[in-house]
């Protein structure tokens, strides 16, 4: 995929091309070609701080009856590693970065930290091409729900496989609270090893809830 390729993917045509290439450069390549325009770690940078904003709007509108423990819950699940790498695979971004031959012959456009900083940086760009509506058109999408967690779809069987290395033990996911009107519940469940809390998660259903659980047991085990 090329330059020319991406901005159709992503539904956005630069006006200063030179962003969306230094968005592309790993250090790798900008190291390796002495590229006047540098690797894209300053974008990254402030990629992180615009999409971190357009989570925290978007999750404190979408959800206004929810405590502001819940919302940071949400918009940390938006903009984690895993999520972000999620995001850069759907829109194919791996394909279209400039690393350095070690970088690429080793599959770093496959690596989830290399891809989660160039969907950061991608974003700095097109916010400093476009603005800050330009950035909320391209990011949106993602965190709308459902789009937002695709790392949690098998977080139970993973927790479930990585617990049965040990033989004859298991997880038990654990309802600890159920609020909130038909149309707009809200669950909390922890998933527990024996007495010990693996993960706390949220979610609009139980299963959501579970899932979100698992996930971050997985998180916090390094996985």
């Amino acid at each position: 995929m090329n330059a020319e390729q991406l901005q159709e993917a992503i539904g956005y045509r630069f006006r200063q091309p030179a962003l969306l290439e230094n968005a592309l450069s790993h250090s790798s390549f900008a190291n390796e070609q002495k590229s006047p325009l540098g690797s894209n770690e300053r974008l990254e940078f402030l990629g992180d701080s615009v999409l971190g904003f357009i989570a925290a709007e978007y999750y404190y509108k979408r959800y206004p009856n929810r405590p502001e423990g819940d919302l940071t819950k949400l918009r940390a699940s938006s903009v984690c590693e895993p999520a972000l790498c999620a995001y850069a695979k759907g829109l194919g971004l791996g394909e279209a970065l400039l690393l350095g031959r070690g970088e690429l012959a080793g599959g770093g456009n496959e690596r989830p930290s290399i891809l989660a900083d160039a969907f950061e940086a991608l974003l700095a760009a097109i916010y400093l091409d476009g603005g800050m509506e330009a950035a909320k058109r391209f990011v949106l999408p993602f965190l709308k729900e459902g789009t937002a967690q695709p790392k949690m779809v098998d977080s139970k069987s993973k927790l479930q496989t990585i617990v049965q290395q040990s033989p004859d033990e298991s997880v038990d996911y654990i309802l600890v609270e159920e609020s909130g009107p038909d149309h707009n519940k809200r669950f909390v469940v922890e998933v527990r090893l024996h007495s010990n809390v693996l993960g706390v998660g949220i979610g609009s259903s139980k299963k959501t809830a579970e899932q979100a659980a698992a996930w971050e047991a997985l998180r916090l085990m390094g996985c």
